[in-house]
């Protein structure tokens, strides 16, 4: 979903500078205009010109209710739980561009490996739009969160590779569509 709704913030709210990921404190009374609020976060626009992105969390602060996510299979077998982390990272968005990182193609993998019979081990395979992006930490430790907070989770490893790098080819036909490509 994208807005273009300029807000009065009602209390000192943490934020992600974008494309920096750099973390800084936006103060009560601050004017932002949301530029989209997709997944678990807002990415806002600062009175100065900004692009900073506010963690579902903090809606509050911006007059929002968090947003929940949708109720996923609770079973805790491989099968499961690989669906349902994929479904997860279907939340996860690149503050900058308005597709899910399953859609925009950044996710190479999901191996689900069963420790015992109710818990598994995940490791995630992705990459990014660019070497050296900024958010790639930051998108990387919300899959590491999204995912860990699945029932049936042990462990869980999100990998940032390179290789091979992304190009717009790796997007989905839905991605292609949602940003005008085709």
């Amino acid at each position: 979903m994208s807005e273009n709704e300029s807000i009065i913030l009602t209390r000192d709210v943490n934020v992600v500078i974008i494309p920096d990921g750099h973390h800084d404190t936006l103060k009560k009374g601050e004017t932002v205009s949301i530029h989209q609020a997709l997944g678990n976060n807002y990415t806002v626009i600062t009175e100065y010109g900004n692009m900073v992105r506010i963690s579902s969390n903090d809606a509050d602060a911006l007059r929002k209710e968090a947003h929940s996510l949708k109720t996923l299979v609770t079973e805790t077998d491989p099968e499961t739980v690989e669906k349902n982390c994929w479904e997860v990272m279907r939340t996860v968005y690149d503050p900058e561009i308005p597709v899910n990182i399953v859609e925009l193609g950044l996710v190479y993998r999901c191996k689900v490996t069963a420790v015992s019979e109710a818990s598994n081990d995940v490791h995630v395979e992705m990459t990014l739009t660019a070497p050296g992006c900024g958010m790639g930490p930051v998108i990387q430790s919300d899959v590491e969160k999204c995912i860990r907070a699945l029932p049936g989770i042990e462990n869980v490893n999100v990998e940032v590779v390179l290789d091979p790098p992304w190009s717009q080819e790796m997007m989905t036909e839905v991605a292609k569509i949602q940003l005008g490509l085709i």
